[in-house]
């Protein structure tokens, strides 16, 4: 008979990823005395999405995506989303820099280093709207440093690896951000879960899988079970955050929340080329984003990314959409009919009846032979030598699929915060930009789950210290945004790192 254990703690956190790993760091950096642990079902943290090789790495700040700046039926580029980001993933940076300055973090180049942001466009239809995005962009603050060019000198000094081999008389042009990022989202995590068991009443339990969540008048019961011992444990708990990536789905659904009803999931897997060999990498030094074909999914956008991870660089193209049922990379193919539910299949179906070219975009994808994936990287760098590039599979992203009163259901991408009214148990759905943004959600899940804590008086001194200048305040007020830009990148040393 399996041993069973019980324990009692203040916050149970499911998954080692970039959010459980953030939000436990938040959390005891406001109160170092409450008790908590985090709960991975794998060996190790950071070892699904968050994994360096199972995203772009890209620190979205609205910089160079395209799919962040639609151009609305006027004609006119909405910018909201992408001013939005941008002051997020300055929030973010706030957070790291506090971190560093307390000396117990470890060097910020293990997990954060510039790498210009550049986004890409062929055809005059393109050129055209790239001209009105940067125009509509470059008046903020926040994007100042923006510059565009149809010059093929400036873009073959911006882009060296893209410009020979290209049809002189095809149309192109560019926009530039010097101060773009590269961030290892899973050395980050490894920082943050180090970081955090160094403090006292944290924990970190690996092999760990949850087997049932049950609300009673102390808040939950986590039932686990260890995937080595075949140990069952209890662990008592009076907030629970479900921050497994794909996995909180099914959680969410373990748990019967209200809130939880209705949603489901739609999987999309990836894969991208990964070069690594030091003449072809050497010669980019960017990300480089274009945009997205007709009807394909907005984490589609192609894009030529520098990578460094460990202090290795590398390129990855891509990425290349297919389909699975799987919800984690490392998870069952019994994972997305398992997660059909009376509450949602009537949303799902409205999703499959209302999302066909999709499903052609996938279907198409996932036919795609090597050469044809090496056909699409040529657009962006005519004379990619096929010997230099070899297929990477990237982490599953599970898009969120939710109720909506005059469709039956939607597709959502992006990502979502679900939380019980009684602020009890919250979950974490969707994907990109995700992982950039973390800092900024498990705020509004602290405000959303801890409001009396972040109210008081000890909680918003200790937030004041952390973030000089929140979010909203970056977005709106130009002076406050260089100075804590200026401030953060100096600490986590971005500045001068790259020619402007």
């Amino acid at each position: 008979m399996a041993q069973n254990d019980y324990e009692a703690v203040d916050v149970v956190l499911v998954g080692a990823g970039i959010m459980s790993a953030t939000l436990a760091v938040l959390l005891k950096e406001l109160d170092p005395g409450i008790k908590l642990e985090v709960v991975e079902a794998m060996s190790a943290g950071a070892a699904e999405s968050s994994n360096p090789w199972n995203n772009a790495g890209t620190g979205h700040a609205g910089l160079c995506e395209l799919n962040y700046t639609p151009e609305s039926a006027d004609g006119s580029i909405d910018i909201k989303k992408a001013v939005s980001i941008n002051a997020q993933f300055e929030e973010s940076k706030q957070f790291w820099a506090h971190l560093v300055k307390k000396g117990t973090f470890g060097s910020p180049k293990s997990f954060i280093n510039p790498v210009p942001h550049l986004s890409f466009v062929r055809g005059q239809k393109g050129i055209d709207y790239l001209k009105k995005r940067f125009e509509a962009l470059h008046v903020h603050h926040a994007f100042e440093d923006m510059v565009y060019s149809e010059d093929r000198a400036t873009m073959n000094e911006w882009m060296p690896l893209m410009m020979p081999g290209r049809d002189p008389n095809e149309p192109i042009a560019a926009t530039r951000v010097a101060n773009g990022t590269d961030v290892n989202f899973g050395a980050l995590t490894k920082s943050l879960l180090d970081h955090l068991v160094q403090q006292s009443n944290a924990r970190v339990t690996f092999n760990q899988r949850v087997t049932d969540l049950t609300r009673n008048e102390h808040g939950w019961c986590v039932s686990t079970k260890d995937q080595q011992s075949g140990n069952h444990r209890q662990i008592q708990a009076r907030f629970v955050f479900l921050g497994a990536g794909g996995g909180a789905l099914p959680l969410l659904q373990m748990s019967g929340i209200a809130e939880g009803k209705g949603f489901g999931g739609f999987p999309v897997s990836g894969q991208w080329l990964r070069c690594d060999n030091p003449e072809v990498v050497n010669q980019h030094q960017a990300k480089v984003y274009s945009q997205a074909e007709v009807g394909s999914p907005p984490m589609s956008v192609p894009h030529l990314d520098t990578r460094v991870v460990d202090g290795k660089k590398s390129l990855l193209f891509g990425p290349y959409a297919g389909f699975t049922t799987k919800f984690l990379k490392k998870g069952s193919f019994l994972d997305l009919p398992m997660s059909v539910r009376l509450n949602n299949i009537g949303p799902m179906l409205a999703v499959a009846r209302d999302n066909f070219d999709l499903t052609r975009y996938l279907v198409k994808e996932v036919m795609q032979s090597q050469e044809q994936r090496l056909n699409t990287l040529r657009g962006f760098y005519p004379e990619a030598k096929a010997s230099d590039w070899r297929l990477e599979i990237a982490g599953q992203r599970v898009q969120i699929i939710k109720k909506d009163a005059k469709k039956g259901g939607i597709l959502q991408f992006g990502t979502e915060l679900v939380a019980a009214q009684d602020g009890s148990i919250a979950a974490l759905l969707g994907a990109s930009p995700g992982a950039s943004v973390t800092v900024s959600i498990m705020l509004d899940l602290i405000r959303r789950c801890f409001p009396e804590q972040a109210a008081s008086a000890e909680w918003s001194t200790k937030l004041n210290e952390i973030f000089p200048v929140p979010a909203s305040v970056l977005i709106k007020d130009a002076e406050q945004y260089r100075a804590v830009q200026a401030q953060s990148d100096t600490v986590l040393q971005l500045r001068d790192a790259s020619p402007a």
